[in-house]
């Protein structure tokens, strides 16, 4: 069963990451998501909270 995108529509994408200010996803993660298998969006799920994480304190 696929993964409901975690896309919050703040599609704003870190210049040093890469990551989206908003989920966490790479560029590429975002434009691929539907295509993705559900077991690959799971992984890109899981490691979405470490990637705000890290986000968060460089904004700091």
């Amino acid at each position: 069963m696929a993964v409901k995108s975690p896309c919050i529509d703040l599609c704003v994408f870190d210049g040093k990451t890469g990551w989206c200010e908003g989920c966490g996803r790479s560029r590429e993660e975002a434009q691929t998501w539907r295509k993705l298998t559900p077991y690959r969006q799971k992984a890109i799920a899981r490691a979405l909270a470490g990637r705000m994480t890290i986000l968060q304190k460089a904004q700091k």
